[in-house]
């Protein structure tokens, strides 16, 4: 559809046409003068004692540090699943070991689940961190924009 505006002959779908053309441009300058991949980040919220869970989680925290070496990684454990990071009683000591070993990564057990569970700082892996609360822990991270991940069943 032509209009006649001020002696100029205008054409309503050409212009609507370079908007575009000109809105697509401005997002491809933008992304490649930032040159920023958006952030990885997710936290884990594990609950579950079945050590199945434990090895697939490990699985998956390999998978995405081999796919993207800056990813930040939290695992949040509560409920049962403390003795995937009890020392003496951890099925995966040595692999949890190794994943603390990249400074991206992190495990952290609810302070309240430890004391429900009569468990003391020094029995965990080395490197395990403790948070006051799991659960605040976890909607924290959210709130952040982190990505949640319920592990286990």
């Amino acid at each position: 559809m032509k209009k006649k505006f001020k002696g100029i002959n205008y054409s309503v779908s050409a212009a609507i046409r370079k908007a575009g053309f000109v809105a697509v441009l401005l997002v491809i300058i933008t992304g490649q003068v930032s040159g920023q991949k958006p952030d990885y980040r997710v936290v884990f919220d594990l609950t579950s004692r079945d050590t199945a869970d434990y090895s697939t989680l490990i699985r998956w925290i390999r998978e995405i540090t081999v796919s993207d070496k800056d990813a930040r990684i939290e695992v949040v454990l509560y409920g049962g699943s403390l003795d995937m990071v009890v020392k003496q009683r951890s099925t995966v000591a040595d692999a949890v070991s190794k994943l603390l070993e990249n400074k991206n990564v992190q495990f952290d057990v609810c302070a309240q689940a430890m004391r429900n569970h009569h468990i003391e700082q020094e029995e965990l892996i080395s490197g395990v961190g403790t948070v006051p609360d799991g659960i605040y822990e976890i909607i924290s991270k959210q709130r952040q924009g982190w990505g949640y991940i319920k592990a286990g069943h």
